[in-house]
């Protein structure tokens, strides 16, 4: 048994993807296929949706500024003022050069209308500069899974649980679910879980490199500074969970990972583990978002967004569909995925990491 073909097939779990599937089909009058699990209620969490970010370039802030009025805007009627919550990010730094371009970070905020402050010398780890960002929002995801699922539904939205997916070379999608035979023109895979599990491997861009992360979770212990901490070097988040234990996330193995940790709670921060889990996670090799079609005919994908990507998903549905502003189409068209991997026009400031090839 076949059904009608969709335009597009969205892969993926976050409320990016969400967002992006809802948009592509409600704003824009596609028919979209998704598939993709909740996943905040039963797994240790692997980022975090967040209004501010550690960017360096002015026309990125320019377009997450836009974007969040008009996201918040959306989730506000999908799923009512408990989707957020008002927090003071700190972003940190240990060295020299990573203080500098802290600093560069400073200024572009500030510019922006996002009151950006240096920490006080008692909050950020010891021996670190930081800076404190005002009144930033962060999406509640236990809270907005559900209700995009269900506004997904009302959008029309296709929800499939797929017994098998298959992407073709040139973007098109099968999908089986339920004894039933489901294509789509063109996939997206919309987060790094999705390109790692379908991204075929003779299509793998250049510019994404595979990287061990990991999370651990510590019993309720004495709380952080401030409810999010980001350690700009290493990329490593620090959440501060609502039952008291603290919530850290990284691209870096689970030997390297612990040790590190213990380093930035500190020695008089007595924790003790509460779980642990390893996964991998992508990156570009210059910082910057991964946008399009692989090999310019392939599935589209959705990667190095960070945690801003969400306050971009109406305007990333926007590009995709050829309805973009001009100053969006100039931002997305920068950042495609088959862009040369170490041009110096978008590069954004990128952790110390090392990643490989699939």
């Amino acid at each position: 048994m076949s059904e009608p073909i969709a335009d597009f097939a969205v892969i993926g779990s976050t409320p990016l993807a969400r967002l992006l599937a809802g948009r592509l089909a409600g704003s824009h009058g596609r028919s979209v296929l998704y598939m993709g699990e909740s996943q905040s209620s039963y797994r240790l969490p692997r980022g975090l949706d967040l209004s501010v970010a550690p960017i360096t370039r002015p026309e990125s802030w320019a377009m997450l500024r836009q974007g969040i009025g008009e996201t918040v805007k959306l989730i506000g009627r999908i799923a009512g003022r408990g989707a957020w919550s008002h927090v003071d990010p700190l972003f940190f730094a240990g060295d020299p050069a990573t203080a500098e371009a802290l600093g560069h970070m400073r200024h572009m905020a500030l510019g922006f209308g996002i009151a950006a402050e240096p920490a006080a010398p008692t909050m950020p780890v010891a021996h670190r500069s930081g800076i404190v960002l005002r009144d930033a929002l962060r999406l509640n995801r236990p809270i907005i899974e559900p209700a995009l699922d269900q506004w997904l539904e009302r959008e029309g939205v296709r929800r499939l649980a797929p017994e098998g997916v298959t992407i073709a070379e040139d973007g098109s999608a099968v999908l089986q679910a339920g004894g039933a035979r489901f294509e789509a023109r063109q996939a997206i895979l919309a987060d790094h879980d999705a390109i790692l599990a379908h991204l075929p491997p003779a299509q793998w861009p250049v510019l994404l490199r595979r990287h061990p992360a990991s999370c651990i979770l510590t019993t309720p212990a004495r709380p952080l500074p401030t409810p999010v901490m980001l350690e700009i070097q290493s990329g490593i988040t620090l959440l501060q969970q609502n039952e008291g234990g603290i919530a850290a996330i990284g691209l870096q193995d689970m030997a390297s990972f612990s040790g590190r940790i213990q380093l930035l709670l500190g020695r008089d921060r007595q924790v003790e583990q509460a779980g642990q889990t390893s996964f991998s996670a992508l990156a570009t090799s210059d910082g910057a978002p991964a946008l399009g079609r692989v090999g310019t005919v392939g599935a589209d994908v959705v990667a190095g967004m960070g945690m801003a990507g969400a306050f971009l998903a109406p305007a990333l549905a926007r590009w995709l569909c050829g309805e973009a502003s001009p100053f969006e189409a100039d931002w997305f068209g920068a950042r495609l995925v088959s862009r040369a991997p170490h041009g110096p026009s978008v590069a954004e400031y990128a952790p110390h990491i090392s990643g490989t090839a699939p």
